[in-house]
């Protein structure tokens, strides 16, 4: 027993002193900062240093509750002086204070080792920035009451006299808003307050979609600033030191006005409106039973393109059919806001010969400059529908002119052998002719089969047989979108057109009138159902008359014109 007591108690006592004696081996981290006092919107820098390595990573979260971490970084470094090696590890930390005051920097875990406490004074930024106007916002709005919907130009400027690196800009936010930004920035150098300064200057166009008091958030720049004359001692590449800060601007506030109470049910408010009307070939008389197309363009500055109205209205007069086809939106972000687009093509086909008047187009709109209803405007027009020419009825066919034959002579010959001798040679000269006449004709019909030989190589015929497959099925299930992919490939090969209503220019009537058909129905009503037989049937009749207009035309009529 006295045995066992002894041989417990040193393993008990170098137990308890290895517990005590543990702190002594952990690693001293002290912690400090670049400057004290700071400013607010100002960043500076927290370091941690250990004199030798931690017990584990260190866990900085308690950091945020007074401060915004921007960057750190990891710094280690060896000494050995007169044979004693010093070893010391630095966490360097880029932050900023979230509000004024005798702020404590708490303790941080490193595993099972903690840093020191400390603290840092932060003063206000607004004596800063009176101070110290390196570095500033400005933001202005070119009118303050709009109207709901109208432009709105905010243009924003960064002044700044010293050099700066990794600078971020957030954008201006407003609720219920459409914000574009316009152009690209511009730089240039001004004087402010008897100073010099570079300028960057940047732009956004905002659309408030309500009325009301409404806010735009400050925006809020943090760069680098390069101090001059100051280099890292420290740093391999001998980099100039720099200073993270962040400025804010204003917030500007918006009295966004109702539209007034008179306005029109269709509200656009701009700076300028234009309405513009143009025909194919600028004609104002058309062929009954073939296609005119009507373009229609609306340009508005200060508005965006889903802010444009419809232009066509199914107001057509009697017997003339109007097919639009897809609206085409574009919008441009110039320097003095936004310009918008749309245009509307439409095709007209007469359905009997006489004049149509085609109502008036009219689009009310906003003046933001005068403050007043004015109305943009096509004025009526009338066009005149005529029978195609070679429609109107010929007078019966007359046959061929006589031709005058030989004065019959009253004197008989007498002579028998004289009329056979005349008889053998007229007859001789008749053969000679005939002879004659059929070689040209062989000629010239075998120059026609060569030339229509040449003429239908231009289309591989194996490409037309996969065009007629694609068509004939999408005629078959009554599919407008496939019979449109198929009829544009064959416009593309065939006529070098991209569109349905060109390629149409190109067919004979009943295939135009079932191509204007389709492109209604693709861009038109939505709820009507396409029928393919019609179209499959008139494509099939074109391309045996000759796959376009000149199918009308009789082939073999050069052959009489000799």
């Amino acid at each position: 027993m006295i045995l066992s007591y002894h041989f417990k108690l040193p393993l008990a006592l170098c137990f308890v002193l290895l517990i005590l004696a543990s702190p002594l081996f952990a690693a001293e981290i002290s912690v400090s900062v670049d400057r004290n006092p700071v400013n607010l919107k100002e960043s500076f820098q927290i370091t941690f240093t250990a004199n030798d390595d931690a017990d584990g990573e260190p866990d900085f979260s308690p950091l945020d509750k007074d401060f915004e971490i921007l960057n750190q970084s990891q710094q280690q470094s060896v000494q050995i002086i007169n044979w004693k090696k010093t070893k010391s590890l630095q966490w360097i930390l880029t932050v900023m204070a979230k509000h004024t005051g005798n702020l404590v920097i708490p303790a941080i875990n490193f595993g099972q080792d903690s840093s020191q406490f400390s603290s840092i004074l932060v003063n206000d930024a607004q004596v800063a920035s009176s101070a110290n106007k390196d570095l500033f916002l400005q933001v202005e709005v070119n009118t303050p009451r709009p109207y709901v919907q109208e432009q709105v130009i905010y243009t924003l400027k960064l002044f700044r006299k010293v050099n700066i690196s990794q600078a971020a800009l957030s954008e201006p936010v407003l609720k219920d808003a459409v914000i574009e930004k316009l152009g690209e920035d511009k730089n240039y150098n001004t004087q402010f307050q008897g100073e010099s300064y570079i300028v960057t200057e940047r732009k956004y166009a905002i659309f408030p979609q309500k009325s009301g008091m409404m806010s735009i958030a400050p925006l809020t720049l943090t760069a680098n600033v390069i101090i001059p004359g100051q280099r890292r001692s420290n740093s391999f590449f001998n980099r100039q030191r720099t200073q993270a800060k962040r400025v804010v601007s204003a917030a500007i506030n918006l009295e966004v006005l109702a539209k007034p109470a008179d306005a029109s049910s269709i509200w656009l408010p701009a700076k300028r409106v234009l309405l513009q009307e143009i025909w194919t070939d600028n004609a104002t008389q058309i062929i009954v039973g073939q296609p005119i197309t009507r373009t229609i363009r609306l340009t508005v500055e200060g508005e965006t393109a889903s802010a444009l109205p419809e232009l066509f209205k199914n107001n057509m007069p009697p017997n003339l059919k109007a097919y639009p086809d897809q609206p085409v939106l574009k919008e441009n972000a110039g320097e003095d806001g936004m310009v918008a687009y749309r245009e509307e093509k439409i095709a007209l086909i007469p359905g009997q010969a006489g004049s149509y008047i085609l109502p008036a187009i009219e689009i009310s709109w906003w003046n933001t400059q005068t403050r007043e209803m004015q109305i943009a405007r096509i004025a009526e027009r009338t066009i005149t529908a005529i029978v195609a020419p070679d429609t109107v009825d010929k007078p019966a066919d007359q046959g061929p002119p006589l031709i005058p034959g030989p004065t019959l002579s009253t004197q008989i010959d007498t002579e028998p052998a004289s009329f056979w001798k005349n008889s053998n040679l007229w007859f001789g000269l008749a053969v000679f002719f005939a002879c004659g006449w059929l070689g040209t004709v062989v000629y010239f019909l075998s120059k026609k089969g060569r030339k229509v030989k040449n003429e239908s190589t231009g289309f591989p015929a194996e490409k037309q047989l996969a065009i007629d497959k694609q068509l004939k099925k999408a005629c078959t299930n009554n599919d407008s979108v496939m019979a449109k992919d198929a009829l544009l490939r064959w416009g593309r090969d065939k006529f070098n057109q991209s569109s349905l209503t060109k390629v149409a220019e190109q067919c004979n009537r009943p295939l135009q009138a079932e191509l204007v058909a389709l492109n209604a129905v693709l861009y038109g009503d939505k709820t009507a159902e396409w029928q393919g037989a019609k179209l499959w049937t008139a494509f099939q009749n074109n391309k045996a008359a000759g796959d376009g207009k000149s199918s009308d035309l009789d082939p073999l009529q050069p052959l009489f014109n000799i």
